[in-house]
């Protein structure tokens, strides 16, 4: 039975050794904008709101507004940190507190993928999301051409539950979306195998 719970994500994830996620603040906005600058071309393809952080100040308005929805318990936005650096970034970008349930987004920098680290964070946050937080149900979309995030969601075990037509914008086209899930008991089970 869903609960009233109102607990705020934590603010600080450690991942493993180096590695953390951590609450973007505003003060992060000027490096957090220097990494989306160097990774822009890259990003661009799957990312539909790179036009919209065009300097640091963009940024630190967007981080203003991630702190506001972190405060009401309606989302989180974290820096993916390695060894102190930021390198992408992780968001719980909806809570459906009725339902127990919310949905990831994420981003990496290009010359730090093809390292697990996206799927090291991830299942660390769908950890505190089952077990700290007592959400039931983890989602993650992604476009379905993605195949790199749609291979995250498949190794960390999550269920494909269909395909969304026309689901996001990207600029000058639609996309597709997989949806993906998976429930607090299918990770535990998973993870105790």
């Amino acid at each position: 039975m869903p609960s009233g719970d109102r607990s705020l994500p934590a603010p600080v994830l450690m991942v493993d050794e180096g590695l953390e996620l951590r609450q973007a603040m505003p003060d992060d906005a000027e490096e957090m904008f220097v990494e989306i600058e160097g990774n822009r071309e890259y990003l661009r393809e799957w990312l539909p709101w790179l036009d919209d952080i065009t300097s640091p100040e963009n940024e630190m308005t967007f981080l203003r507004g991630t702190l506001r929805e972190y405060e009401k318990g309606d989302g989180a936005s974290y820096g993916i940190r390695l060894v102190g650096r930021y390198i992408g970034g992780m968001g719980l970008n909806w809570i459906d507190r009725g339902n127990r349930a919310c949905g990831v987004g994420f981003w990496l920098s290009e010359k730090f993928t093809g390292q697990g680290i996206v799927t090291r964070c991830c299942a660390r946050l769908m950890d505190h999301c089952f077990d700290d937080l007592e959400f039931h149900r983890f989602v993650l979309e992604a476009a379905t051409d993605n195949t790199a995030s749609r291979a995250v969601a498949e190794r960390l075990g999550m269920r494909l539950e269909g395909i969304t037509k026309d689901r996001e914008w990207l600029y000058d086209h639609y996309v597709d979306a997989a949806l993906y899930a998976i429930t607090a008991p299918e990770w535990r089970q998973r993870n105790q195998g």
